[in-house]
């Protein structure tokens, strides 16, 4: 689900947009792989990923000129990490650690969106999650399969490792889930990720998208391809590309604090509104803008991007920093971020 800053640059490397000559660009792009130094677990060990992302800056801002005349505000980065450029997956510590001052005038493509956040910069583009393509499409079922199930949710309630007294992970939200509906018959939830998920998700009614440690999940693109109603639950969450995808017409919000009302907020769901959902869910060019197929298609997530981006340009004037005009502060941020990678 973090692998959007490789597809990202392999689409970008055969794309028309792509020109050789700097001096016809609007914008610069540096492929950073900030998030495949990875854990023994297979997390993103984003430990070490702000000074991987130090040096790639230092060595672009050395080699070639572009860089410095606007210290990177024509420049664009993919940052999927849970609380993109803060670079850390507890939201209280991404909140301490702030965004890498180095990317401070440069547009963040990201998967975090959360408003009024200081992990979420104004101008930054929200994008989804990556979630493979040709994966989800050999598991799609016929379209006349009935959606048996009222409510689907595979995944964790509690992460005891990295919160072992429970309430800090979701800000409690899955834990409520768990422990006020395992029982209800109408939910099918649980721990278990059967080698069926894509198949079920697709026979569901509802499918809950709650925050983990970040507002995103992989489930919202999921429960989109599938035609399944995303219940969101993850306050003041942004979501990507809300000019081509109308949220509030196709999923439910929740909030986190209503989660012990949350049967009876389904349930009370008029059947013309469900059907209705359902309906826009059905149209191509909603799964298509989720995702990031190889090669890339018409109206798929790569192009979402490039529109956010077209729509930024033209640049302003004063985004170009003067002969010697100096902004951001190399020197400024944590102690390890400094180090040489």
């Amino acid at each position: 689900m973090f692998a959007t800053e490789i597809f990202m640059h392999r689409f970008l490397l055969a794309s028309a947009v792509r020109t050789l000559n700097p001096d016809e660009a609007d914008w610069f792009y540096t492929p950073v792989y900030t998030t495949c130094d990875l854990t023994p677990w297979g997390h993103p060990l984003t430990v070490k990923s702000p000074r991987m992302m130090r040096s790639a800056i230092q060595y672009v801002s050395k080699r070639w000129p572009y860089w410095n005349r606007t210290e990177g505000a024509d420049h664009f980065f993919v940052t999927p990490h849970d609380f993109g450029a803060c670079f850390y997956f507890q939201e209280e510590k991404a909140i301490q650690r702030g965004v890498l001052p180095v990317l401070r005038r440069a547009t963040l493509v990201q998967t975090f969106g959360q408003k009024n956040h200081v992990c979420l910069r104004e101008g930054s583009i929200t994008i989804p999650p990556y979630a493979p393509p040709h994966k989800i499409r050999a598991h799609i079922v016929p379209p006349e399969t009935p959606r048996s199930i009222f409510v689907y949710f595979r995944g964790l309630f509690y992460d005891t490792a990295n919160d072992p007294e429970g309430g800090y992970y979701a800000r409690g939200a899955r834990a409520s889930v768990w422990e006020n509906f395992k029982n209800n018959a109408l939910f099918d939830i649980s721990t278990e990720h059967p080698p069926t998920y894509y198949e079920d998700m697709q026979r569901a009614i509802f499918c809950l998208c709650p925050l983990g440690w970040a507002p995103w999940s992989p489930r919202l693109v999921e429960a989109v391809v599938f035609g399944c109603i995303p219940v969101i639950i993850a306050d003041d969450i942004v979501l990507p590309f809300a000019d081509a995808i109308p949220w509030e017409e196709i999923a439910v919000f929740v909030p986190e604090d209503d989660v012990l009302r949350l049967d009876t907020i389904l349930t009370s769901i008029p059947m013309d509104e469900i059907l209705r959902k359902q309906r826009l869910l059905a149209n191509p060019s909603m799964k298509q803008a989720m995702l990031f197929p190889q090669p890339a298609e018409p109206r798929d997530a790569f192009h979402q991007v490039l529109n956010g981006l077209a729509r930024k340009l033209p640049h302003p004037k004063d985004v170009f920093l003067k002969p010697g005009q100096k902004v951001l502060n190399w020197t400024e941020g944590a102690q390890d971020d400094l180090k040489p990678w």
